[in-house]
């Protein structure tokens, strides 16, 4: 008995809004007007006269945004006999103001040949690909990335072990771990953190 007064109270709520969105100053309807239902991901847009139809709550908040004209906002009325309510939404022209654009005069043949000279052309795939190659480039990609497709899985399995493995308690700390300290003591010997210039 219950949920059947509750699903009345929801269908009573339940309310199609239609209507018309013109232009204040003109009375001519606008295309493409897009209207949102507020805090929901529903939504309409008009048709080509400015015509639109969309199922709301009452007290329902809906949106009127278009690019050009100002945004506006309508609640729908709690206290709606039946469940159909129109409206005529008008919109305001919005100015949309765009920066400044200097024309100049082109440039004379010496201008254009300096200039035309001394543009930094930006890499091609070949050139990046010869940059890539390079030694010293070669060893810092090898330091950053996994050799093959193989490492790169196993250290991804070996992380989510080592997460597992710890789930719900603090991870053990590597300063108290001797074989990290003997890889440190290493890694010194072998000169990994000198300065490299």
């Amino acid at each position: 008995m219950e949920a059947k007064a509750q699903f009345e109270t929801v269908k009573d709520s339940v309310v199609q809004l239609y209507g018309v969105v013109m232009t204040a100053d003109s009375l001519v309807g606008i295309p493409a007007v897009s209207i949102m239902v507020k805090g929901q991901n529903r939504g309409t847009i008009t048709n080509n006269q400015g015509v639109f139809s969309i199922v709301v709550l009452k007290g329902d908040i809906v949106e009127f945004t278009h690019v050009s004209y100002k945004s506006k906002s309508v609640e729908v009325p709690r206290n709606i006999e039946g469940n159909q309510y129109s409206v005529v939404q008008l919109l305001v022209e919005d100015t949309v103001y765009l920066p400044a654009t200097i024309i100049k005069p082109r440039p004379s043949r010496q201008q254009f040949e300096r200039d035309f000279v001394n543009a930094k052309v930006p890499d091609d795939d070949i050139e990046i690909a010869r940059q890539n190659n390079d030694v010293a480039k070669r060893r810092i990609l090898m330091q950053s990335t996994a050799p093959d497709g193989g490492e790169a899985t196993s250290l991804q399995f070996r992380n989510i072990a080592t997460r597992a493995t710890y789930a719900g308690q603090l991870p053990p700390q590597k300063i108290f771990d001797p074989a990290a300290w003997a890889e440190f003591i290493k890694a010194w010997k072998r000169g990994d953190f000198k300065r490299k210039n």
